[in-house]
């Protein structure tokens, strides 16, 4: 059922959603974005990057009123130029984390996001299979592990990452840490509670809008919170994972196809 009217508040995820394959968004995404603002609809972007990944952020979302990052653990209010929210793993938590995950599993490939300063270094260990250009610091778990980290990935040698990742969620407490994937070939480990569900609902609180008039776009199983979260209509890019597919109200184009813009336009167009 097409609902009436337009929504409040418009949340997208980033990578495999609003960004095409070849790591860059639209012409046209950008000038549709800006008449979705003009209407005075706002604009979040939700996106698994960390705050190290700010920069390339603001670039790819140009008029987001919110950005929400690292899975949810941290909120940046663009307007205030502030962060509503940032939240931490205990060092010593995430290595009680990856020591049931390799009773369970085997080694694991592990870098450590840590700091959060624009292009700052992952720890841990460099792995080819990494998608995005990196820097790595080599360094030993246990140093990565001496202080509180924003969030980890993790990568199996032998499962793959949605079997990593229902082996994670069923040993790992949620009151412990956060688990989900987002496309890599690692799962992502982030603080207990924190999703893009939860870092919306930071956003939705300080601006008076209600979950039911928010409208999200998404394309992995790091999008499940947000999607379980948001009312006004779930919408996934036609190269969605399954999973979420399996929730969404609407499905769009894929991403390389501009399907974000393309859902948008038709809609301010009614």
């Amino acid at each position: 059922m097409v609902k009436p009217g337009l929504p409040k508040l418009i949340a997208t995820d980033l990578d495999g959603t609003l960004v095409r394959n070849d790591d860059t968004v639209s012409a046209y995404t950008h000038e549709v974005l800006d008449r979705v603002r003009a209407a005075g609809i706002r604009i979040v972007g939700a996106t698994g990057r960390g705050p190290r990944l700010t920069s390339l952020t603001r670039n790819d979302i140009r008029v987001a009123d919110f950005l929400v990052l690292a899975q949810g653990g941290w909120v940046l209010d663009q307007t205030e130029s502030s962060y509503l929210l940032r939240s931490r793993l205990p060092g010593p938590m995430l290595a009680d984390v990856l020591t049931r995950l390799e009773v369970e599993v085997g080694r694991l490939s592990v870098m450590v996001e840590a700091l959060e300063h624009d292009d700052a270094p992952l720890w841990g260990d460099y792995d080819p299979t990494w998608r995005y250009p990196v820097v790595v610091e080599r360094r030993p778990r246990a140093t990565c592990l001496t202080g509180d980290v924003i969030k980890a990935f993790a990568r199996s040698f032998d499962y793959h990452v949605d079997e990593l990742l229902e082996v994670a969620r069923r040993i790992v407490p949620p009151d412990v840490a956060s688990v989900t994937q987002a496309g890599l070939d690692y799962v992502e480990i982030c603080p207990a509670n924190v999703n893009k569900g939860t870092g919306l609902a930071v956003v939705a609180e300080s601006v008076g809008v209600d979950p039911q008039d928010v409208l999200v776009f998404g394309d992995m199983p790091n999008d499940l919170p947000m999607f379980a979260w948001a009312g006004w209509s779930r919408v996934a890019v036609a190269n969605a994972h399954p999973a979420l597919m399996a929730v969404a109200d609407e499905v769009t184009l894929s991403n390389d196809e501009d399907g974000v813009a393309v859902y948008l336009d038709k809609l301010l167009s009614r």
